[in-house]
């Protein structure tokens, strides 16, 4: 059994190589075992690099971990230190930030410690994988080697590390920037949630109305995105379209907590109106802002806010991306901007006597496009 056919990947005698195997590929087992060696030395080398990877994203997983722990401790002691200036009323929302804190403290450790057991259980399997690698380098039985080397030297593909590529740690330092603002505006703080993902637990589906679009609006996406396109066949009369203006309203009003996120291009504009608001004839009874049943938020070159006509300049990080928050039964409205974290652009705090419809204009440039986002 000193010769291998390669043909038939199998150890035989040099009987066998002249009858069944007549004119296969054929090499003696020795020199198929030395090519084989190589290889493996290779796919070891590679074993043991991934190895080293993984050993160090656990090490930076673990201290990853140990920071998580600390900036929570300090962001729990400096709250505390902060709501200790307020007044009694407040003393339940410390608590909830404290509850907070924790929940994301825990949440953010707890992903990262499960992250840390799945790299050492890979990093066990790899090893364990090694050292059958190894005893099979040191078999000196060619055809026992060249048996067990198919199903031995198979390795899953080397992938990227899994940790996460955002930084953790802006939750806390987002939960010292929101407490620290709520000694200044504490009653509009108090009214509203402070991350994102306790915004997004009043996420609401909007879609909106074609019978309000003006006609250079496309609709699309389930009639959740609009294009300005100035070759737009003609929609057909409606009482409730806009004429003159490229503006849009909801199909539905709104009503109690509702939070929603536009994605947009150049010279849009994200607003709220009340559907009595007029639809053509005079200019500032029917364009967003100019009047007392609409709000709006411009988003041009730069941010500004417009409402009963009144023009109010506004300074803040630029995004793509504008959420909006209602709490209608409160009377507040508020605008912020959404990049990795949630930036307030405006807040209104007034009455609301009927129910606000989400609305959205295009500054009329061909192709651009405002969108309401699907949130999660």
């Amino acid at each position: 059994m000193k010769i291998f056919c390669r043909t038939d990947q199998q150890c035989i005698c040099y009987l066998c190589s002249m009858e069944e195997h007549r004119g296969h590929d054929m090499i003696s087992a020795a020199a198929e075992r030395t090519e084989k060696q190589e290889e493996l030395r290779k796919r070891r080398q590679k074993l043991q690099r991934r190895i080293q990877h993984r050993e160090k994203d656990v090490k930076e997983l673990q201290q990853e971990v140990e920071t998580i722990d600390r900036s929570a401790d300090k962001a729990v002691e400096d709250n505390e230190k902060i709501f200790t200036e307020l007044i009694r009323v407040i003393e339940k929302r410390s608590s909830d930030v404290k509850q907070q804190i924790r929940s994301l403290q825990e949440t953010e450790a707890s992903r990262a410690k499960e992250l840390q057991e799945k790299l050492q259980e890979e990093i066990s399997e790899l090893k364990r994988k090694d050292a059958e690698l190894e005893q099979l380098e040191g078999t000196e039985d060619h055809t026992q080697f060249l048996h067990s080397y198919p199903s031995l030297s198979q390795l899953t593909e080397s992938t990227d590390s899994p940790r996460p590529k955002t930084n953790r740690l802006r939750y806390f330092e987002d939960v010292m920037a929101a407490v620290t603002a709520a000694r200044d505006k504490i009653q509009a703080f108090l009214a509203e949630p402070m991350f994102r993902v306790h915004f997004l637990q009043y996420a609401c589906h909007i879609t909106l109305d074609p019978n309000t679009a003006n006609g250079f609006l496309v609709l699309s996406e389930g009639n959740r995105k609009i294009k300005f396109d100035v070759n737009n066949s003609a929609y057909s009369q409606h009482p409730d379209r806009f004429i003159h203006i490229s503006q849009v309203l909801s199909k539905d009003g709104l009503t109690g907590r509702c939070y929603w996120e536009v994605e947009m291009s150049r010279n849009t504009a994200v607003a709220v109106a009340y559907k009595s608001i007029g639809r053509s004839g005079d200019f500032n009874a029917h364009v967003f802002g100019y009047n007392e049943k609409s709000w709006v938020l411009n988003c041009d070159s730069s941010y500004s806010f417009r409402h009963n006509n009144l023009t109010t300049g506004i300074s803040g990080p630029k995004s793509s991306r504008i959420g909006v928050y209602l709490d209608h039964s409160a009377g507040l409205l508020s605008f912020y901007s959404v990049t990795e974290t949630m930036t307030l652009l405006h807040r209104v705090q007034t009455t609301f006597t009927q129910p606000l419809y989400a609305g959205l204009f295009l500054g009329g440039f061909n192709g651009d496009t405002a969108e309401l986002c699907k949130l999660k």
